[in-house]
């Protein structure tokens, strides 16, 4: 991805090193936050939602302050667990890519979010759907996580993780399985919803299809495959009741054809592509053309 050595080149000094304790640490704010409204019933989270009808009265501050809307788990204990495991995904996958390379991966998920969402509003608005007023209540950083993870089963899809403690189960498989759900979640939600989804994981879409193969599927590509393997396979030759063989025995003329248990090989010492059966490889007379 030539644009983003070139970006790294220029911005790289900038990026933020250890970007996942920070994200941990916001959540970890807005999981207070969260704790705060439910006790005092002070719309406290309510303030930092990204709702664009209120950021287009003022309050940009929405644009940001959402990235602190912890994802929504009711369980303290399971919601510790799962930090932790997006601290160590995330700092691995800043080991694998380097930090302005991870850097660029979050802050574009965040980014596409946000302009996505806003744009998604002003669409609706114009077409007169109040669904429109209701994306605040739409957007978390549920999908920014499931991009840390999707991201990691990319890169290491054989590494195993202690499903419930007990259950040893590859992050392939379970990466599969998350896609499945987000997939069923995408057909049964609104169009706030999928416009969530889609902008939420459109840094990890980006990240996939940069990274395939594509020119092996291309017509050329497959043709030079194919002329490639006809031309590395042994020639084959007709025998006269007109059978294809591959190996024939220089000295007594028996062929694969006549015993599949016969090995050939071509001797070294002799002239030409000389071949012979396992019966007179050794004890046959040398050709020499001269």
């Amino acid at each position: 991805m030539n644009y983003l050595n070139k970006l790294e080149r220029r911005f790289g000094r900038y990026a933020i090193p250890n970007l996942s304790k920070w994200l941990i640490f916001g959540y970890a704010i807005g999981y207070m936050l969260y704790y705060i409204e439910r006790f005092t019933q002070l719309p406290v989270l309510e303030l930092l939602m990204l709702d664009p009808s209120k950021v287009m009265h003022g309050q940009i501050w929405r644009l940001v302050t959402w990235v602190l809307m912890p994802p929504s788990y009711s369980n303290v204990f399971f919601y510790l667990i799962m930090m932790m495991l997006y601290y160590q995904l995330g700092t691995a996958l800043e080991r694998t890519w380097g930090t302005f390379r991870y850097n660029a991966y979050i802050f574009g998920g965040i980014l596409f979010t946000a302009v996505g969402v806003m744009v998604t509003f002003f669409v609706l608005r114009a077409f007169g759907v109040a669904e429109a007023y209701m994306m605040g209540y739409a957007v978390s950083t549920y999908y920014i996580n499931l991009s840390i993870f999707l991201a990691f089963a990319v890169c290491y899809p054989e590494m195993q993780l202690m499903l419930y403690f007990i259950i040893p189960v590859k992050i392939k498989w379970l990466a599969i399985l998350y896609a499945v759900l987000v997939g069923v979640s995408f057909l049964q939600t609104g169009w706030t919803g999928r416009i969530v989804i889609v902008m939420s994981l459109m840094n990890f879409l980006l990240f996939f299809f940069s990274t395939r193969d594509y020119r092996r599927v291309s017509p050329s590509e497959i043709k030079r495959k194919r002329e490639f393997r006809s031309q590395m396979e042994p020639p084959k030759m007709r025998r006269s009741d007109g059978a294809l063989y591959k190996h024939k025995c220089a000295v007594c003329g028996r062929t694969d054809l006549d015993d599949p248990t016969l090995e050939f090989r071509f001797c070294s010492k002799c002239d030409g592509n000389m071949e012979y059966c396992q019966d007179h490889l050794f004890t046959h007379e040398h050709v020499k053309r001269s």
